[in-house]
């Protein structure tokens, strides 16, 4: 079970959502706290195993890390973890089931820190609660795929 999950039926096909949101360079379109990043050691897009070196920030915080996408299904689930240096700390990821009047999307995050990776964090990060700070993250990340989804192009 994931520390927190959040849900959202959203007007646009689960492969559509997929390409949104497995595209890890552009998901800083949708997230206040990723800044970008890119694809690294020869990966060019969301593989299992492929790895993405991400920026980070929140005010005047700023941090980098290194996922790894762990499931590549297009359509159905994305999912990866995340490092910083050796230490574990977290898995993120998207699950896509078609439903009437479209997909709902279904965001996860488990944490993966130790008590003292989660003490180092919050003076990195600038965020105490982690659980509290990315419920709100990813509910606007739902948000924002919906309306990048749900827009027709110009």
């Amino acid at each position: 079970m994931s520390d927190v999950t959040v849900s959202r039926t959203i007007a646009a096909s689960p492969d559509a959502l997929y390409a949104i949101v497995s595209d890890l360079p552009h998901m800083c379109d949708l997230s206040k706290e990723h800044e970008g990043g890119e694809w690294v050691d020869g990966a060019t897009g969301p593989a299992v195993g492929a790895k993405f070196k991400g920026r980070n920030a929140n005010e005047k915080h700023n941090w980098s890390t290194v996922a790894t996408v762990e499931v590549a299904d297009p359509g159905k689930q994305f999912a990866f973890g995340v490092k910083a240096g050796p230490m574990k700390i977290a898995r993120w990821g998207y699950r896509f089931e078609a439903v009437d009047g479209g997909t709902q999307v279904t965001e996860s995050w488990d944490d993966r820190r130790g008590w003292l990776i989660k003490k180092l964090g919050a003076m990195v990060s600038g965020v105490a609660d982690r659980a509290s700070h990315n419920r709100d993250q990813m509910d606007y990340t739902l948000e924002a795929l919906a309306a990048r989804a749900e827009t027709p192009p110009d």
